[in-house]
């Protein structure tokens, strides 16, 4: 059983139980037993850690005038903090969301890298002098937002969590995190991490509880300067809606997708692109934003990959994630396992071919069998909609023309690949594809460096990268009369 230290809300350096008194439990995927009952904030609660954020960036305040070199430092601290504890906060995140432990230690060794990358971001933030005519001298000051809102998902919560944290913190803002009410913990736990890291009290700030509630608070909180989100395109909008609503917020967003990976004859390798593609579609048991869940495969090569899809599904391994042989845990709960069990029927009347899996597995906790579809036509609900679970459905295609029309054919646009040895082909597909990123010959590469965000309905911004900065910065303009322009 997985020791739970944290369990209330944090702010202001400190523990405190919701204004509510209220609770809510925090489960096991695995098997469905509670783990704990977490303080469960609201808008009572979100006023309160709002206001001490608020109070903390004012100007005068010591976090406001702490050098940014020094904020460097605390962040290089608790990168090392994560590595410290990588085994107990890889434990937690496996007992609170059923993600295999080797993907939740992974996932912790990611993360302190992405911390490690922007903490050389701190010092090296700043403006522009501009040329100006006249007797005038012009530069641009590059300055924190302020109260920034983070409304991280339950799939890679220590992942997400840090991906907001860590450039936020860097560009001098003060951070107010919801995570999402599935996967709570290890946020908590980061927390207290961060006032070992020296963070002064009013910088972070950590509010378990539900979207509708705390969530919703925070997005139409007049006070808060930046939202930013990662989950459904549905709640995006509702973020979106509610900052018009309110102080016209800054909003950052990654929303959903239904990335298409596209296999082309001439790619000499079929069992590498077999085994990526099945990959691209079930990691983390599908549970991921960017996964390739509409795999097209070019006509001549179609039976032959289908069976190789067939036999690999098989051959995955289904278990607790504990164990290190396992390929495949549970879902996140029975919520997700039955949207994704729901729209694994429909597939199955509309006419798509299951090749292996479609069934639910009767044991504790939450399990879907990994799910392969032939046969599948692209005005079917799987082949639309998002599932967010071990489903991949696999269409066949005769031309570049034609495949690239139909990929695009989506109000999704956050991933795609293309399998091809033909480097022009590559080329045209990869510019062609309406996404923010396109893998070649590879799927979901990636660093804490490289720009990640959707076209269209996939959102709104990028994170990772240089230009994930601009999200928590603003850019102001100062201009000086001077006695005499000297060049």
């Amino acid at each position: 059983m997985t020791t739970v230290k944290y369990t209330k809300l944090f702010y202001n350096n400190d523990w405190h139980n919701a204004v509510s008194g209220r609770t809510f439990p925090a489960v096991n995927p695995a098997d469905g037993s509670k783990l704990c009952d977490v303080a469960e904030a609201d808008s009572s609660d979100v006023d309160i850690a709002v206001g001490l954020a608020k109070k903390t960036f004012e100007i005068g305040a010591p976090w406001r005038s702490i050098d940014a070199s020094k904020r460097g430092l605390m962040l290089l601290k608790l990168a090392d903090l994560y590595e410290r504890d990588i085994d107990y906060l890889a434990e937690l995140e496996t007992a609170n969301c059923g993600k295999l432990l080797s993907d939740s230690k992974g996932d912790v060794k990611f993360s302190a890298g992405v911390i490690r990358y922007y903490a050389g971001w701190c010092d090296k933030i700043c403006g522009q002098n501009i040329p100006c005519d006249g007797d005038y001298f012009a530069v641009t000051k590059k300055q924190p937002v302020g109260v920034c809102a983070a409304i991280t998902p339950w799939n890679y919560p220590i992942a997400m969590f840090t991906l907001k944290l860590a450039p936020i913190l860097a560009c001098g803002n003060v951070f107010i995190g919801k995570p999402a009410e599935q996967s709570p913990l290890t946020a908590l736990y980061i927390a207290a991490l961060c006032v070992e890291a020296g963070f002064p009290p009013g910088v972070v700030a950590v509010l378990p509880g539900y979207g509708p509630t705390a969530g919703a608070a925070l997005a139409n909180n007049m006070e808060v300067n930046k939202i930013t989100f990662t989950g459904s395109t549905e709640v995006g909008k509702l973020i979106m809606k509610a900052s018009g609503d309110s102080n016209l917020k800054r909003v950052t967003l990654e929303l959903g997708g239904k990335s298409p990976n596209i296999i082309f004859a001439d790619y000499d390798n079929l069992e590498y692109a077999a085994m990526v593609a099945q990959e691209a579609a079930m990691t983390n048991m599908g549970q991921c934003c960017c996964a390739g869940t509409r795999t097209f495969v070019q006509e001549q090569i179609y039976d032959k990959f289908v069976e190789m899809s067939r036999v690999l599904a098989e051959a995955r391994v289904v278990g607790s994630p504990k164990d290190d042989m396992s390929q495949h845990g549970p879902q996140i709960d029975k919520c997700q396992k039955d949207k994704i069990m729901e729209l694994i029927e429909s597939g199955k009347k509309e006419g798509a071919k299951v090749v292996y899996g479609g069934m639910s597995l009767d044991k504790e906790g939450f399990w879907v069998e990994p799910t392969v579809f032939a046969d599948v036509g692209d005005e079917m609900r799987i082949a639309k909609e998002e599932i967010f679970g071990p489903v991949q459905s696999i269409f066949k295609f005769k031309t570049l023309e034609e495949v690239v029309k139909r990929a695009n054919n989506t109000q999704y646009g956050l991933g795609g690949a293309v399998f091809t040895k033909d480097i022009d082909k590559a080329y045209t597909v990869a510019s062609s594809i309406d996404a923010g990123t396109v893998w070649i010959n590879c799927y979901n590469a990636g660093e804490a460096n490289t720009p990640f965000g959707g076209f269209k309905m996939s959102g709104i911004g990028r994170e990772y990268g240089e230009e994930s900065l601009n999200n928590y910065l603003e850019t102001k303009t100062v201009i000086l009369q001077v006695p005499k322009k000297i060049n």
